[in-house]
């Protein structure tokens, strides 16, 4: 990883990889006041930084004296690379080497939908590595969609038919449910979803998780929460359905959910900071 480069919307933009595998990825960080946590957001899939959740979370981080960093992904937003050239393993890299580089405080992470799995891989990264990191003090997870690739796309969206032709031909334009340009599903993501599943045992994140899940989610079913729900079963978790919520949650009562979630995490972090 490179050293960091401010760019002109105050972005600053690292090098995560090796030779052909280099990405540059962009990154937001404010600083907070001593003695509070930070706030790290991992975006989901085809989002970025810049996205309501992700405004709103740093308007309050702000006004709140709490440091704040988001990143998008290589692919997405302002980073470099080709969405279709990503993959989960990629993305949770970028991650864990934004949250080196920028996390020097105890650290409440927000992740949504993907996010969601790159927060859980992330965490998984900082207990394999023990002391030196800034530990997480919280998570927080928006209909959080850990294996997505498989569980919910190779296993219950696709058809044969489209199994086949990513297996032949290596990729599938999916249409987008938000706007009127496809997207490419391809066949290196599956198969390096496959190497980063987390569903099949027990899950370990070292801090107390909060669940924000609409049971009115098109995307992330509300059983695949309480899944996720029963495999963290090492760590303090509260799950809250919000019966008329979609996959977004980007309601204003939603919002206000959500930061109360977070205030709540980090208020109990900075309990145990001071």
């Amino acid at each position: 990883m490179s050293d960091a480069v401010t760019g002109p919307g105050g972005e600053r933009f690292i090098e995560v990889g090796r030779g052909a595998q280099a990405r540059r990825i962009a990154v937001l960080r404010e600083e907070g006041e001593p003695g509070r946590c930070g706030i790290l957001w991992l975006s989901g899939f085809k989002s970025d930084m810049a996205g309501t959740k992700a405004e709103e979370l740093a308007a309050w981080a702000r006004a709140t004296g709490h440091a704040m960093t988001r990143l998008d992904y290589s692919g997405h937003g302002l980073s470099g690379g080709a969405f279709e050239d990503g993959t989960i393993s990629q993305w949770a890299e970028e991650a864990v080497a934004v949250h080196a580089a920028f996390c020097r405080e105890p650290t409440i992470v927000v992740g949504s939908s993907m996010g969601g799995w790159i927060a859980l891989l992330l965490a998984r990264a900082l207990l394999a590595e023990g002391a030196g990191a800034a530990p997480l003090a919280g998570m927080v997870l928006i209909a959080p969609a850990p294996d997505f690739t498989e569980e919910l796309m190779w296993k219950n969206e696709f058809t044969d038919e489209i199994r086949e032709t990513i297996l032949r031909e290596g990729r599938f334009e999916r249409p987008s449910e938000y706007d009127d340009s496809p997207y490419v599903i391809t066949r290196a993501l599956i198969e390096d979803g496959r190497e980063n599943l987390l569903l099949g045992g027990a899950i370990e994140t070292g801090c107390p998780v909060t669940i924000l899940q609409g049971q009115r989610d098109d995307a992330v079913p509300w059983q695949h929460a309480l899944r996720l729900t029963e495999c963290l079963a090492l760590d303090d978790v509260v799950l809250t359905l919000v019966k008329d919520g979609d996959h977004r949650l980007s309601r204003p009562e939603d919002l206000d959910r959500l930061l109360d979630a977070v205030a709540l995490r980090a208020e109990a972090a900075e309990l145990h900071m001071g």
